[in-house]
This record gives C-alpha cells, sequence and structure tokens, in this order.
C-alpha cells in the first residue's frame, strides 16, 4: 500500500507522518524529497522541483511489498511548477510540461491513497518570514485543483484531512482503514 501525504510547505506533513509512523512501525516513511537536494539549492526554481519530481518518482515507481508512507509526490512538484507559472516566475517548454504531467500520472497509477494537507485559517501552520509566502498560497491552489483532475490522479483515492493534530492523525488512520 502507498499512501502520499501531499501539501505546500508549512501544512503539517512532516508532523502528521511522523505522529502516524510513531504508533505504525511496520510502515515504512519516504522523506521529503527535498532532503536529498544540496542544502545550497537555493531560492525555489524551475531546477529544484523538476529535480524534486524525479526523485519522488523515481521512489515510488521501486517495487514494495510493505506499507508505504511518502512525504510527497509528483503531484506536489507539478503544483509547484503551475504555481511558479501563475505568479509569472516562469515558464516550462512545452516538452518538460508534457513530460512532468506523463510522469506524474504514470507515477500517481501507483497510490492507493493521496492524502491532501489544504491550508486554512482555522488549522494555520506559521512559518517563518524567510519562506516564500505567495509561492506557498499558490502551490496550495494548483494542488488542490490539479487534485481534482482524475486524469493525474488515476484510481488513487483522495483525501482531505484538517484539524488539530489529533484530529489528523485519526483522519488519516480513518483514510487508510477505508481503503479497499
Amino acid at each position: 500500500m502507498l499512501v502520499v501525504v501531499s501539501g505546500s510547505h508549512g501544512s503539517g506533513k512532516s508532523t502528521l507522518i511522523s505522529d502516524f509512523a510513531l504508533s505504525h512501525p511496520d510502515w515504512e516513511v519516504l522523506p521529503d524529497p527535498y532532503e536529498f537536494i544540496d542544502l545550497d539549492a537555493g531560492e525555489p526554481s524551475v531546477p529544484l522541483f523538476i529535480e524534486q519530481l524525479r526523485i519522488a518518482a523515481a521512489r515510488m515507481r521501486e517495487p514494495s511489498t510493505g506499507h508505504l508512507l511518502a512525504e510527497r509526490g509528483p503531484l506536489d512538484f507539478l503544483a509547484y511548477l503551475h504555481a511558479m507559472e501563475t505568479l509569472g516566475r516562469s515558464t516550462l517548454p512545452r516538452e518538460l510540461t508534457e513530460w512532468v504531467y506523463d510522469l506524474t500520472r504514470l507515477v500517481m497509477t501507483t497510490v492507493d491513497l493521496l492524502v491532501l494537507l489544504p491550508l486554512n485559517r482555522v488549522d494555520a501552520i506559521s512559518i517563518g518570514d524567510d519562506e516564500d509566502r505567495e509561492l506557498r498560497d499558490a502551490m496550495n491552489m494548483s494542488l488542490l485543483e490539479l487534485a481534482d483532475d482524475r486524469h493525474l490522479t488515476g484510481c488513487a483515492h483522495v483525501a482531505e484531512i484538517v484539524g488539530d493534530r489529533d484530529q489528523r492523525l485519526a483522519s488519516l488512520r480513518s483514510a487508510i482503514q477505508r481503503l479497499p
């Protein structure tokens, strides 16, 4: 079983995954692809998001017989790329755009559950002043829009999870239990 937890930076992905993993040691956790990027990668950019998408796709395509919980999947990075274009910060060549969409569609066929952690005022998680809030909001909107596209998400079950820390953990457990 493969569960992907998706959301913009500062949406609570790491906290939710950590809380779940503490009580489910039989699940393997795939960390955020950013952890495999050179720490001097700099500001958010198309090459940075493409590399993270590549890492996310490669690890999710590896065969597994166990339960996997991934922090971010290709859809996250497609959403960041879409957000960069929406904000006028970049334009992808058509061939690269097609490749990104094709790879995302292919990898999403391996996902059983896509968990979305949308930003909202009630569950607001504060982020530092050094974070790109404009990109965060644009990515959030792009992710929610892309997650509605069944051509991208395939047969994956999609669950939006909100609430405080305990509510999110309970919702994740419930969503996993409801899977066929």
